[in-house]
C-alpha cells in the first residue's frame, strides 16, 4: 500500500515546497531542519498503524487510563542523505532502537553505475516494526538493497519504506519487489520524469549534498 502525505493541504506542503526551492535550499541548516520537520511529520502519521496498550499512570490528582506504544520500532536510515529525516523520526520515537546502512552509486565509464554497500548496523529486526527511510527514491535500487540487507538481521514483522519524493519508476520498482501483505510504502511526493542518469525531475538535487555539503 502506498500512502501519500503531499498535497493534502497541511504543513507538510510548506515544509516539502522549501526543500524543493533552489533560493531556500542556500541555507543548509534549514534545508536539514525541513527533512527533520517531515521526519517527525511522517512517525506522527505512521503512529497511526501501530498497536497500543492500555497504561495506568498516576497524576498529582489521581489515576489516568492512558495509551502508550505496545513496542517502538526500529529506524533504519540510508547514509548520509537520511540523516535528518531519520532524526526527525526519532525526536518522536525516542526510545527506538536504530539502524544504518551506508549505500552509494559507483559510477561506470559507460554512464551505468552499481548500488554498492560498505557498512550496515542493526539490530535483531525478528518480529519487530522497521521504519526504513531514504529521502528520494528514484530507481528504488538502493532501498531495496538496504532493506534485503537488514533482512539478514531477522524478519520484522512489517516494514515502512519512507522517502520524501519518489519517481513512478521507483515505486514500481519497489512495489515489484516487496511482499504487500507486511509492507507499506510511504511518499511526500511523487514526480512523473526520471533522467536517463536516475535523478528525479523536477525533485530537489541531491539531499546529501544540501545538507552536508558537496563531496568528490
Amino acid at each position: 500500500m502506498v500512502h501519500l502525505l503531499g498535497n493534502q493541504h497541511s504543513i507538510f506542503d510548506q515544509f516539502l515546497m522549501e526543500l524543493r526551492d533552489e533560493v531556500i535550499q542556500k541555507d543548509s541548516l534549514r534545508f536539514r531542519k525541513n527533512m527533520e520537520r517531515l521526519g517527525e511529520i511522517f512517525a506522527y502519521e505512521i503512529s497511526k498503524e501501530f498497536s497500543f496498550t492500555q497504561k495506568e499512570v498516576t497524576t498529582p490528582l489521581g489515576a489516568a487510563q492512558c495509551l502508550a506504544l505496545a513496542q517502538q520500532p526500529v529506524l533504519a536510515t540510508i547514509l548520509r542523505a537520511g540523516l535528518p529525516f531519520h532524526q526527525g523520526m526519532l525526536n518522536f520515537f525516542d526510545q527506538a532502537q536504530n539502524a544504518f546502512v551506508s549505500a552509494y552509486r559507483k559510477h561506470h565509464k559507460d554512464n551505468t553505475f552499481t548500488i554498492n554497500i560498505e557498512y550496515l548496523s542493526s539490530p535483531d529486526l525478528t518480529g519487530r516494526i522497521l521504519i526504513l527511510s531514504d529521502p528520494m527514491l528514484a530507481t528504488g535500487q538502493s532501498m531495496l538493497l538496504a532493506y534485503r540487507e537488514l533482512l539478514q538481521h531477522g524478519k520484522p514483522e512489517h516494514t515502512h519504506f519512507i522517502t520524501l519524493l519518489a519517481s513512478v519508476e521507483g515505486i514500481e520498482y519497489l512495489k515489484k519487489h516487496i511482499s504487500s501483505k507486511d509492507t507499506s510504502i510511504w511518499v511526500g511526493a511523487v514526480d512523473d520524469e526520471l533522467t536517463a542518469q536516475a535523478y528525479i525531475v523536477p525533485g530537489l538535487g541531491d539531499a546529501g549534498d544540501l545538507a552536508f555539503g558537496s563531496k568528490q
